[in-house]
């Protein structure tokens, strides 16, 4: 069986990859009691939060796996819809109070990407928690726009708030070792460890990418991976921030400290006005040694491949 991966420089050709088995769930054994424990007593749930390929839908999958638990998730294409989301769990249009009363027998309720919930249906999950009748697991991904019925569950405290923490390194090298194939040797392992920047999304597709460029180097039961970032689609998704800056002083700047970084705040070497650009989207940031630095791992390996 295959799958189609569309690559980065052709647009148009389709490649056929073998179809991936999901890596096994993997540490986060305190937030997964965390989660659970949510869930229990007289408690009323929690929203999980966290940037897009952190682990978030993974961790409460799992902690609601083999509960009777109902399920609905905020797609960007039924923003436009009322109760969208809730679709399969109400048996026609309504009003919101009909809606509460359709769902009285739902005790326990997982809202995946919460962000992206019609504005009904955020209502409908705000009034949920405000009843507190059913207990929620509410998933949000950081640096979206949230519906303010969503925002407001853990603003106004009526659900306790989670961020979930970037995955630590020794279970991302228990990822990374989980498969058939050889452990990645240290540095390695803190390679990718380090790009990722707790994507684990990420870490699959430069996984996949550099072990399909026949990079590695094998030894006996470890492999070393000492290439250039590969410029899959997924890398030049995650990092088209940078990519595409077209003002030549930005992009004069993120070239140079791709190569250079740190460099000093100087207003002779540094164009203020860019950097302060670049600043304020998040692609650059001072160090506490007042040097300039790239504000991801990921960016300058990119920009000097893309050089």
């Amino acid at each position: 069986m295959t799958t189609l991966r569309r690559d980065a420089t052709e647009p148009y050709e389709k490649h056929a990859t073998p179809l991936r088995s999901p890596w096994p769930f993997t540490g986060r054994e305190d937030e997964l009691d965390l989660v659970r424990h949510s869930l229990s007593g007289a408690r009323r749930g929690l929203v999980v939060t966290g940037p897009a390929g952190r682990g978030k839908t993974r961790l409460v999958t799992e902690a609601v796996r083999g509960t009777d638990c109902a399920r609905v998730t905020g797609t960007p294409r039924t923003r436009h819809l009322p109760f969208a989301a809730f679709a399969h769990l109400l048996p026609g249009p309504g009003t919101l109070h009909q809606a509460l009363g359709r769902l009285a027998g739902v005790r326990t309720l997982l809202v995946d990407d919460a962000h992206l919930l019609d504005d009904s249906s955020a209502a409908l999950v705000h009034q949920l928690a405000v009843h507190g009748r059913t207990r929620l697991l509410v998933v949000v991904t950081d640096g979206e726009p949230v519906p303010p019925a969503v925002s407001r569950l853990w603003t106004g405290e009526l659900l306790p708030r989670l961020a979930l923490p970037p995955l630590p390194r020794e279970d991302t090298v228990r990822l990374l070792s989980a498969g058939p194939d050889d452990t990645p040797e240290p540095l390695t392992a803190n390679r990718l460890h380090r790009l990722c920047d707790g994507d684990l999304r990420l870490l699959r597709e430069l996984l996949d990418a550099v072990r399909a460029d026949g990079r590695p180097a094998h030894a006996p039961g470890t492999w070393t991976w000492r290439g250039p970032v590969p410029l899959t689609a997924a890398v030049r998704e995650r990092t088209a921030d940078v990519l595409d800056r077209t003002g030549p002083e930005e992009r004069d700047t993120l070239d140079r400290l791709a190569f250079a970084e740190p460099l000093p705040l100087d207003p002779d070497d540094l164009d203020l006005t860019a950097l302060e650009r670049l600043e304020g989207d998040g692609l650059v940031h001072v160090d506490d040694h007042g040097g300039v630095r790239l504000a991801h791992p990921l960016h300058g390996p990119v920009l000097r491949a893309a050089a």
